[in-house]
């Protein structure tokens, strides 16, 4: 395969929603894997001579789950003085810097501003996502581990006034 051909091969793993694909060729495996799910990851071992498609009909493979987003609170279920903390990226949202240790911040947790209050995994980079304002937290959003989108909110934090 060349690289143009994984490329398209990444981009139509993305747009299905398998968890992955998996593709050898003259001894050469490639694995691309997509947004974790419970999704079966599909394995292509046939032979390919030069010339044929190299990509896997997209119409043998499962139509994509429907994405389980987090409710967004509504502008009526925000209270006055309370701030929403947006995500700035895409990636997974986790409550801790490992899995050993305790979360950042619990409901109830009296923060500054500047406190990290989560971790976004994007692109296997550690984002910590910091505080932009004191107060106290007064809901977390997303569950840990959670895949978030870019601008879904994250906490409500009660500012101090």
């Amino acid at each position: 395969m060349n690289f143009k051909e994984i490329l398209e091969l990444i981009d139509k793993v993305a747009e299905s929603g398998i968890a992955g694909v998996e593709v050898e060729q003259g001894g050469t495996k490639v694995r691309i894997e997509g947004k974790q799910s419970h999704s079966k990851v599909f394995t292509y071992t046939g032979e390919v001579k030069p010339g044929e498609s190299h990509s896997i009909p997209m119409a043998a493979l499962p139509p994509p789950a429907p994405a389980a987003a987090a409710p967004a609170p509504s502008p009526q279920a925000v209270p006055a003085g309370t701030h929403v903390l947006t995500s700035p990226i895409v990636g997974t949202f986790y409550r801790s810097a490992s899995p050993d240790s305790g979360p950042f911040v619990e409901v109830g947790s009296r923060i500054k501003k500047g406190q990290v209050l989560c971790i976004i995994e994007a692109m296997k980079l550690m984002n910590e996502i910091e505080s932009d304002v004191d107060g106290v937290v007064a809901e977390i959003y997303p569950s840990n581990a959670q895949p978030v989108e870019f601008g879904e909110p994250l906490f409500a934090i009660r500012e101090n006034s």
